[in-house]
């Protein structure tokens, strides 16, 4: 059996590209980062201790992260509507990068991994913004938005893996579980 460790609907409808046998499971975990820890390991860190909980020598279990980061900086998801606001405009005009790590525990194996994309926003204007905030989509997303809604017309372009962006590199996944 295959356990998704995690409750994001982005991640489970890009999982069912890959298979639609799988369960979903999560658990309240710290996600606090240690200090010092790159982007890269952070989300590698943070989908390894996402996975641990389900691992029992019998399933494949994957545990996800995903996160934006923008000179050195990560941006989480914003804790209300003016950190939303701050990291957008952050953003402007400028490229970040979002990372996804990704632990696949097999019963006789364990890999973790992660995945950088490139993205370039638009100049957005304030109002742009606002709008954008508007429509409730920043509240839940790491970096305050989502590139598969609204947030698509906020990017100028990409320079990786688009569903890496969305929240599960789903090729390389893919290459792990064959």
């Amino acid at each position: 059996m295959i356990i998704l460790a995690s409750k994001s609907p982005r991640r489970q409808e890009l999982l069912k590209l890959i298979t639609k046998d799988f369960v979903i499971k999560s658990a309240n975990v710290d996600e606090t980062i240690p200090e010092g820890f790159s982007p890269a390991q952070a989300v590698e860190y943070l989908s390894s201790i996402k996975a641990a909980p389900f691992a029992n020598g019998m399933d494949t279990v994957i545990g996800a992260d995903t996160v934006v980061a923008f000179q050195g900086e990560i941006l989480g998801k914003p804790e209300n509507d003016d950190d939303a606001f701050r990291m957008l405009k952050l953003l402007s005009g400028k490229e970040h990068s979002v990372f996804t790590g990704v632990t696949v525990m097999k019963p006789d194996s364990r890999k973790t991994f992660s995945v950088e994309t490139k993205v370039k926003f638009f100049e957005l204007t304030d109002d742009e913004i606002i709008k954008y905030i508007n429509t409730g989509e920043p509240a839940d997303k790491a970096g305050a938005y989502g590139i598969q809604g609204y947030g698509s017309l906020l990017v100028e372009k990409i320079d990786g893996d688009y569903f890496n962006v969305v929240g599960l590199p789903v090729s390389q996944l893919n290459r792990i579980l064959l």
